[in-house]
């Protein structure tokens, strides 16, 4: 399993989405996939963009972690509310 360690460096760097969407020039979605590890697949210039904003290397960005070892990243409590109250406000 590829880890995504964009959290990591957002963090480090103390960026919101927005932050990190402008200076790359990658959709704020984009950014969100990243960010929790949702995403499936994504372009090198995006790869290009990130290692740009965060004047980093590839390895910076990208792991590499054996299946069995692998944990997905736990989303915040914050949005698993907030992912129920828009549920609930569909019916």
């Amino acid at each position: 399993m590829i880890r995504i360690k964009v959290s990591n460096l957002m963090g480090k760097y103390k960026m919101k989405n927005s932050d990190l969407a402008e200076l790359s020039g990658i959709r704020p979605n984009t950014i969100s996939e990243l960010f929790y590890e949702r995403i499936k697949r994504f372009d090198v210039e995006i790869l290009n963009r990130l290692c740009k904003a965060f004047k980093c290397q590839v390895g910076d960005i990208l792991e590499y972690i054996p299946d069995e070892e692998y944990k997905p990243m736990e989303q915040p409590e914050w949005v698993k509310k907030r992912a129920r109250k828009a549920k609930a406000s569909d019916y």
